[in-house]
């Protein structure tokens, strides 16, 4: 089950780009472009959702942590506050 810490910006965003992506484009005026515009708006929110998406999935579980040596770890261990 996902902590708090993740889930809350995790719903935020979601409906802020499914909001930006869904809701929006409905209320774009008749004209000339609105198809554009609304493909514009479409495309864009699910282009920065997945960027979005794809770096914090990233973050939560990474291929690799940080190289560090046996040296550097005692002393991180022994002398950090």
């Amino acid at each position: 089950m996902a902590e708090h810490n993740f889930a809350i910006p995790m719903a935020v965003i979601t409906l802020f780009w499914l909001f930006v992506g869904g809701v929006v484009p409905l209320f774009v005026p008749k004209g000339p472009n609105r198809g554009v515009i609304v493909t514009m708006l479409v495309l864009t929110a699910v282009s920065c959702y997945l960027f979005w998406l794809i770096a914090i999935l990233a973050q939560l579980n990474p291929l690799f942590g940080p190289a560090l040596s046996n040296d550097t770890i005692w002393y991180l261990q022994y002398h950090w506050p």
